[in-house]
């Protein structure tokens, strides 16, 4: 006979009600009574899965609101609309909620009920180490962290391919303005950038690479750093941003300086965001295809050990008039 949540009731010395919440993640239980009740459920063979039959799973779609808010980076509203139409395929709700380290995000996680995790861009180790507590299959979009199944831009080759690319094109001293250096993504970047350095045999230049300061709107921030730059006794010809925010701002702080894009320095950005598309000069820029990682992130937490749990996804450099006027 199949086990009924009957047993696993009986089993783990509670009510049916409170075994329902338990495997339905609903409101109301200790985070120690509802692991008890899921390691009970998992060792008689309970199948939770005939529990959730009657509804549509759920998928909560995590951003943090200081480093991945849609109004200061576009790059999360495309990667949304990934998620939203691998949903649709799978016949799945998506629900929002931007968080920060501060907030109450377990309680916030139990009033959407999730049946499943997807959490983009930069998070704290804590947070990620509190949501994974919560025992529900769970994936990370441009982060890694752990044994946390993720997907990813190839931040390492892009980086190298920004790089190269500015080299090939005459430049001698080809600087890199960097966001946080918490965000894996932004240290695979400077990998590639020092690589492709180090391979053209030129000595990396610690003043080169420069860190936007905390604390500060992304735009104010890589303004700031494109200022240090400026301020050097030999100033970059080039510089790679580590996203075209990023690069825009440091396009019109060179711009203020008097300095001529391309002709008296190059900009490469990395994303491929339309607003780099349109500036003036448009930003040459490494394409990421973020609809694509929503859509592979849906899959990654639906099919869990059954893929990689690292993944990459290519990156395309596309030329445009800050390197090639």
């Amino acid at each position: 006979m199949p086990v009924t949540i009957r047993d696993v009731a009986e089993a783990s010395g509670v009510s049916i009600s409170t075994v329902s919440r338990a495997l339905k993640n609903q409101r109301g239980l200790s985070d120690e009574t509802r692991r008890m009740i899921r390691q009970v459920a998992r060792d008689i063979g309970y199948n939770a899965a005939r529990l959730r039959g009657a509804k549509a799973r759920q998928l909560a779609f995590m951003v943090h609101r200081q480093h991945s808010h849609f109004s200061t980076n576009p790059f999360f509203s495309d990667v949304l609309h990934g998620v939203e139409e691998a949903c649709r395929r799978f016949g799945i709700v998506p629900t929002l909620l931007t968080c920060g380290p501060t907030d109450p995000i377990r309680e916030q996680l139990r009033m959407h009920e999730p049946d499943m995790i997807l959490a983009a861009g930069y998070f704290e180790s804590e947070v990620l180490q509190m949501v994974a507590g919560l025992e529900l299959p769970i994936a990370l979009i441009d982060f890694s962290q752990g044994d946390l199944p993720s997907v990813n831009p190839d931040n390492a080759v892009g980086g190298y391919m920004a790089t190269r690319h500015l080299l090939d094109i005459g430049r001698k001293r080809v600087a890199y303005i960097a966001g946080s250096l918490a965000h894996v993504s932004i240290l695979e970047r400077a990998q590639g950038y020092r690589r492709a350095l180090f391979e053209a045999g030129i000595l990396a230049d610690p003043e080169l690479e420069v860190v936007a300061p905390t604390g500060q709107l992304h735009d104010l921030g890589a303004s700031a750093a494109m200022q240090q730059l400026l301020r050097l006794r030999r100033p970059p010809d080039a510089v790679f941003a580590y996203n075209d925010a990023a690069a825009l701002a440091a396009l019109r702080t060179c711009r203020q300086a008097g300095l001529s894009v391309p002709g008296d320095i190059a900009i490469v950005g990395f994303d491929d965001t339309l607003a780099a598309a349109q500036s003036d000069p448009p930003i040459t820029t490494l394409r990421v295809d973020r609809q694509e990682l929503g859509r592979f992130g849906v899959e990654l937490v639906l099919q869990g050990s059954s893929m990689p749990r690292l993944n990459t996804l290519p990156v395309e450099l596309i030329v445009r008039a800050s390197t090639s006027g």
